[in-house]
């Protein structure tokens, strides 16, 4: 074994080989993987080969469809067959909501390039002749995709890797990973010590086990997956005697199973209720190439679900059951990008759709390892999209959960109940009382909207409309009327001060920096390609002291940048305040009077500006107050040590009292920030589209200095911007609106572009949206299309801000 190498990878399953592949298409071939025993050793082998293209993540469709692409020219490029049957994918519907699932990611598919067909029970039948279509109301079909065999597929890609260099060592266990001082990662292994300049951490079920060698606790727990294998079956048997194609591997989603031809017999596949959980201590030294027993019992009703819908599965005899360990994480989704706190550590686990995302996901941190920076926005796979909160009890009840709702109807509202509540403000009771119907982010409870007395608290979860429709809209008129109360804890705080904190900042941010003691600005964060990667509300705090504030879903992720980013001579202090502040926002036309009723500031535009913040006493309690807010009107950021919120909250409740002075919740808010065009992070701020393409021009300063993203930023001003934010407002809406990852179509049906946000504004009884659009197209009253649930609605483009656009309010 060699002594060196520029990346080590570790695990030699279908995700650590993909990597190694991926590395080696970018022109590293000094690169090397470990396997402790052989390669698809760990859950590879056992894998039932699907590949699945239906996601609801924009990311993560990306990612699958890479892989489908790649597998089909495999053969080609390396000599080895990987088994791709192109049987196509059928999704069935048995009912209405199903099916706006289906056109919800239809408008994804769109947008990313999968083809796909809506098809009829008829169809279906075509397709599938052996399937009853009793109860369908119709299905998706995805002509493209369908199974492959993974161990194959793991091959070929091996034998490509070693084509461009790199060099696998089996039977090689990883024993410790330490960073030494000059940066480098000393791997110790059964067979002798190697030094890389990158480690890559592909270790499927043992992830939490590799992860602590280098002190980290992930969230990635296996939970036992089954499927049964079956002898042959006489149709089957006569329809490849008659010459005919292997059937569309078929999913019954409202039956939470799916099943395909295995050698003229079926493999039936649930995801059954109460899957439990394995190896949450660590996978024992006992556990090789090995499964678990099977489990009959726990899979009758899918049995049951898969006979009534294919009767010739009653006569199929069990030849196997195969049970295995799948990686989960709490959300589903994998792991995939840097390691938090530690340089040049990457992970790319938690794959428990493995095979589908093995090739989208070694070709992602391929990019991000070689250029610095992945081509497509990763935050929905992301490591640090987690926090703390997911500790390993946790993460077991929520992994189980994860599987036991594969197949549930994954709606865009929808909040999951396992781990909650776990963290909670201060003043979480006191909103309950007040009937808050709670969500959850970044493990924080968050009001999503309050029910009035005798409204159930409880959402019914739609892709249209809902219970809560009418709800919010109050919430929101009542906010620009008289004035709204938000909790919004779970904003990420961060203090930065020093003698070198304004250079080490001034570098990071395209603004220039605040420069009154007070003052405040919005500020970017940019990748190396002027895309944004993180938002700050930055407070210039004192003379070397600086506040920051930005989305409650970036803490680690904003954190570990800025960890990252300090220099090394220690002129910099950065504490990570979130957990110790709590923040209320009082917004609204009355807030200036319900505010003046508890703290002696004088709180007129002359004594407290727009775009400032004071140190000032709300009651009896210390507060950070900062006239900005997200809703778009007058009000005030009330950011205070935790301890006092109760009483912040009773104080401004009380004094609101004779104001008007309403709860508003997460979705009240959304609707109202989209009234000004405020854009979200993490949905209208990506890093696949620049700063400029976001229409932030005024919030860069070419001519402050250098700074990340600069030079991109010059050459996209002088060869063009190639995309336009746009807003619009969409017409002729009867109960859905836009949300999100809608295609944006020409007059005459072309796609031009993609809405990444929408919303109803109650208060301008306008449905809105906004995304980006090809530039050129971009002029105010310019007619498109847009397409919702399967429908296309025209639209019109309008000017930015729909309410107060001269922010009169927002000054008053």
């Amino acid at each position: 074994m060699k002594s060196h190498a520029r990346v080590v990878v570790i695990g030699g399953g279908v995700i650590g080989v993909s990597t190694l592949y991926h590395l080696t298409k970018k022109g590293w071939s000094d690169v090397v993987l470990l396997e402790r025993t052989e390669l698809t050793a760990g859950s590879t082998w056992h894998a039932a080969g699907l590949l699945p293209l239906f996601n609801m993540s924009y990311a993560v469709g990306k990612i699958h469809k890479y892989s489908v692409d790649l597998y089909k020219r495999l053969e080609a490029e390396t000599g080895q067959n990987v088994s791709f049957h192109v049987t196509g994918n059928l999704r069935l519907a048995n009912n209405k909501e199903r099916m706006d699932e289906y056109l919800k990611y239809c408008g994804t598919a769109n947008t990313i390039g999968v083809p796909y067909e809506i098809i009829t029970p008829a169809q279906v039948k075509e397709l599938w002749p052996l399937a009853e279509i009793d109860g369908l109301v119709g299905a998706l079909y995805h002509p493209d995709d369908g199974h492959i065999a993974p161990v194959d597929v793991t091959n070929a890609m091996a034998i490509g890797a070693r084509n461009g260099g790199a060099e696998i060592y089996r039977q090689t266990e990883v024993l410790s990973i330490v960073q030494q001082r000059n940066g480098e990662w000393l791997i110790k292994t059964n067979k002798g010590d190697i030094t890389a300049e990158h480690v890559v951490s592909c270790t499927g079920n043992y992830a939490r086990q590799t992860l602590s060698m280098v002190g980290l606790d992930i969230p990635v727990i296996p939970v036992e997956h089954q499927y049964i294998i079956t002898d042959e079956v006489p149709e089957l048997v006569e329809r490849k005697k008659q010459g005919l194609p292997e059937m569309a591997v078929l999913r019954e989603s409202d039956a939470s199973y799916y099943l395909r031809e295995e050698r003229q017999g079926y493999i039936l596949g649930p995801y059954e209720k109460n899957a439990p959980a394995c190896f949450v201590d660590g996978v024992p030294d006992t556990f090789g190439q090995d499964l678990f027993p099977g489990d009959l019992e726990r899979l009758m009703p899918h049995v049951e679900a898969a006979i009534a819908r294919v009767p010739t599965f009653a006569e199929a005899g069990i030849k196997d059951i195969i049970n295995g360990p799948i990686a989960y994480t709490p959300d589903g989704s994998p792991m995939i990008g840097p390691a938090w706190g530690l340089k040049n550590f990457w992970m790319n686990e938690g794959h428990s759709f493995g095979v589908t995302a093995a090739g989208g996901s070694g070709w992602q941190l391929a990019e991000w390892i070689t250029e610095g920076e992945p081509s497509i926005d990763m935050m929905d796979v992301d490591p640090r999209r987690f926090g703390a909160y997911a500790t390993k009890p946790y993460t077991k009840i929520k992994n189980e959960e994860c599987y036991e709702h594969v197949f549930v109807i994954h709606y865009p509202d929808e909040e999951r109940s396992a781990g909650r509540p776990l963290k909670t403000s201060p003043c979480h009771d006191r909103m309950a009382a007040r009937g808050a119907v709670f969500g959850q982010r970044y493990g924080w409870e968050r009001p999503n909207w309050f029910a009035p007395e005798g409204v159930d608290r409880k959402d019914d979860w739609s892709f249209r409309r809902s219970n809560y429709f009418e709800h919010v809209g109050a919430e929101c008129i009542n906010a620009r009327a008289n004035a709204g109360l938000i909790d919004i804890s779970s904003f990420s705080k961060f203090e930065v001060s020093g003698p070198g904190a304004e250079a080490y900042l001034d570098r990071l941010v395209c603004r220039k920096l605040p420069k009154g003691i007070g003052r405040i600005n919005l500020s970017h964060v940019l990748n190396k390609h002027g895309g944004v990667r993180s938002e700050f509300t930055i407070m210039r705090d004192g003379p070397e002291q600086f506040y920051m504030v930005s989305s409650g879903a970036a803490e680690r992720f904003d954190h570990d940048y800025l960890l990252k980013n300090l220099p090394d001579d220690g002129s910099v202090r950065l504490d990570n305040v979130t957990t110790a502040h709590g923040v209320l926002v009082l917004a609204g036309p009355r807030a200036r009077d319900i505010l003046a009723k508890i703290t002696d500031v004088d709180l007129s535009n002359d004594g407290f500006k727009w775009l400032t913040g004071q140190h000032i006493t709300v009651g009896l309690a210390p507060c950070r107050a900062l006239r900005v807010n997200f809703i778009g009107d007058l009000g005030w950021e009330l950011h205070h040590p935790i301890e006092y919120q109760n009483h912040i909250y009773d104080a401004i409740v009380a004094a609101g009292a004779e104001f008007g002075l309403g709860m508003c919740g997460m979705r009240a808010m959304d609707s109202l920030r989209m009234e000004k065009s405020y854009r979200m992070w993490g949905q209208d701020l990506t890093r696949e589209y620049s700063v400029f393409e976001a229409g932030l021009e005024k919030f860069v300063h070419l001519d402050k200095g250098d700074f990340i993203g600069r030079d991109a930023l010059i050459a996209q001003k002088e060869q063009g911007v190639p995309q336009s934010f746009v807003c619009l407002e969409v017409h002729d809406i009867e109960d859905a609106d836009p949300l999100g990852n809608e295609p944006l179509y020409d007059m005459d049906g072309n796609i031009v572009g993609r809405a990444t946000a929408g919303a109803y504004g109650h208060w301008v009884q306008k449905t809105l949206a906004q995304g980006y659009i090809q530039a050129g197209m971009e002029a105010v009253g310019t007619n498109l299309k847009i397409e919702i649930l399967g429908k296309r609605y025209p639209a019109t483009i309008i000017e930015e801000s729909v309410f107060d656009p001269e922010n009169i309010r927002l000054r008053a």
